[in-house]
């Protein structure tokens, strides 16, 4: 080979030459821009999310590492998400086994203190009551966008809006959707300032809004040891399928509250689940490439998602209306909005409108009860699905 032909392999072996295909004449309008020009939009695409992240910071800790997985996803001529590729390892042992959302639940366990719940159990109903959205959902998915029922099931946890729940249902039923119900689930829960609001506004009075909630009562350090064991026991008995997410979830949450394991808490709560968090959304973001993220398909599942968490927050509201004219003590309809699981955001977007109302009208602590109902909640939904899937 002389100087030449090795100067043209090089220029051949770069991305500049790669990033723009040849048209193939096999191809006709838009898979044949998606051939040529699919992976330079889905850099663009990513780009777009880093700046959400960095700029706007919505949900920085998942659509950094989402957005630079989905870059590295698309880069020519090197296939980094391959099976042999170390984003491809990643993903294979930690998303398509099912093993980074458990590790999550467990993080989110130690996190999480479920006394606003224990002291207002049912408040736990407005948790249940903003899971509708993800069967409302499922059915629009399944009887007017045509998905099958585990593409269905999938797309309708996005309501629940809990990103690893999302990750690990359709891992299971329908892994050919995850980089749009990823992208889709962590966007919406980083846009609950901006989505749930207004559906707020329009479904209360401003005199409902002005509800002042009793002062919830103290919780003893025994009522929080056993409330796991008991969550879990009840999955066990009831809904098997559930139990990996429930089950991480109460095995985080013991640690915390049994107030013997400090060193294992504390791992929980930062190491163990930021060092997941970034696996988590890299090798998610793997699955952001041109080929499968580049359909109508992603567009049906992006409208549907919105839809599946305009449901829930929408659900959670008129629920919370009902058991407050149900109720001998007021109960502020808005704390229904924080029914799904995104904690604790949801319960300080309730506490703002809340404040916006009264000044005086603090319903943090009040949201916490459903918000936190609300990730046990869309684990419960989560093992429902499965079972009706398998």
């Amino acid at each position: 080979m002389n100087f030449f032909d090795s100067l043209k392999s090089l220029w051949g072996s770069t991305g500049l030459a790669n990033m723009f295909p040849a048209p193939d004449p096999s191809l006709s309008g838009f898979e044949q821009i998606l051939h040529q020009f699919g992976s330079p939009i889905m850099i663009l695409v990513c780009c777009f999310l880093l700046w959400l992240g960095i700029k706007k910071q919505f949900e920085p800790l998942l659509l950094v590492p989402i957005a630079f997985g989905g870059i590295l996803s698309n880069i020519p001529v090197v296939d980094i998400s391959g099976p042999a590729g170390f984003l491809g390892i990643i993903y294979e042992a930690g998303i398509h086994q099912g093993l980074f959302p458990l590790m999550i639940f467990m993080g989110v366990g130690a996190m999480t203190d479920f006394g606003p719940l224990i002291a207002n159990p049912k408040t736990a109903l407005l948790g249940g009551a903003a899971q509708f959205g993800i069967f409302g959902a499922l059915l629009l998915a399944l009887c007017v966008f045509g998905f099958s029922m585990p593409q269905a099931a999938s797309i309708g946890i996005i309501g629940g809006a809990d990103g690893p729940t999302s990750i690990y249902v359709t891992s299971r039923l329908a892994p050919e959707l995850l980089g749009a119900i990823a992208v889709a689930a962590y966007s919406y829960m980083a846009l609950v300032p901006v989505i749930q609001p207004p559906i707020m506004k329009l479904l209360t009075t401003e005199e409902e809004r002005k509800i002042e909630m009793v002062q919830l009562r103290e919780v003893s350090q025994r009522e929080k040891i056993v409330f796991p064991l008991v969550v879990l026991g009840l999955c066990i008995l009831l809904l098997p399928d559930a139990c990996p997410l429930v089950g991480a979830l109460a095995f985080g949450n013991l640690c915390k509250e049994s107030g013997v394991v400090e060193r294992l808490s504390n791992t929980l709560q930062n190491e163990f689940i930021n060092i997941v968090t970034i696996l988590l959304g890299l090798s998610v973001g793997s699955k952001l490439s041109a080929s499968q993220f580049l359909t109508v398909q992603t567009l049906f599942i992006l409208i549907l998602g919105i839809i599946a968490f305009g449901l829930a927050t929408a659900m959670g509201v008129i629920f919370g209306k009902i058991m407050n004219k149900c109720s001998k003590t007021p109960i502020n309809p808005l704390i229904g909005a924080a029914g799904v699981s995104a904690v604790p955001m949801s319960a300080r977007v309730v506490n703002k409108v809340g404040l916006e109302a009264n000044n005086q009208n603090y319903l943090l602590m009040h949201a916490m009860g459903p918000n936190v109902s609300g990730v046990i909640g869309s684990a419960v939904a989560a093992g429902v699905l499965l079972s009706m899937c398998r």
